[in-house]
């Protein structure tokens, strides 16, 4: 992948960080061309997990997601609509997790593969990932821990680091 041409990034909240009992509670979506998409997910039936730590990070609460929350299905069935192929992610442990507990509780399959952001980027890219980050937050102003921002941050950061790795090749080979 080039700067050019970029992949579609995903994001969930959560209801802890638990990895048992969590469940998603949102997800986002930043598409290649920029384009965001989020759903708060109405917990299901068999979802009693609760954080209020967590829930004090992504300042969401349970009954929030209970009165406007979207079915787990319509989300499932959402995102396999939106996504093909390969959708990265920048916590795989959790957010394969929190995907895998969506799609059985919906009982359905994703049209998509869920890979990590590190599989995109090279040694010097990981190393100034984190600070790029930060430099992305600042920039866009935007609140963290809510899944559409974070999805975008992602995004955002990935062209940074790749287009200063690209950067730093062609003065390399100037």
């Amino acid at each position: 992948m080039t700067a050019l041409t970029s992949p579609a990034f995903i994001d969930f909240e959560a209801s802890s960080l638990d990895l048992i009992a969590s469940y998603p509670i949102e997800v986002g979506v930043c598409m290649p061309d920029g384009t965001l998409h989020s759903w708060l997910i109405r917990p299901h039936v068999l979802w009693l997990d609760w954080s209020e730590s967590a829930e004090q990070v992504h300042g969401i609460a349970r009954a929030t997601l209970e009165r406007d929350g979207t079915e787990v299905r319509e989300v499932a069935q959402a995102l396999n609509e939106l996504l093909e192929g390969q959708v990265f992610c920048d916590a795989w442990t959790f957010d394969s997790f929190w995907l895998h507990r969506l799609y059985r509780a919906a009982n359905a399959t994703p049209t998509f593969q869920l890979e990590s952001i590190s599989v995109l980027l090279t040694a010097p890219e990981v190393q100034h990932w984190s600070s790029t980050r930060q430099q992305v937050i600042g920039d866009l102003g935007l609140p963290i821990h809510r899944a559409a921002n974070d999805a975008l941050i992602l995004q955002k950061t990935w062209h940074r680091v790749t287009i200063a790795s690209q950067q730093t090749d062609q003065d390399v080979s100037s």
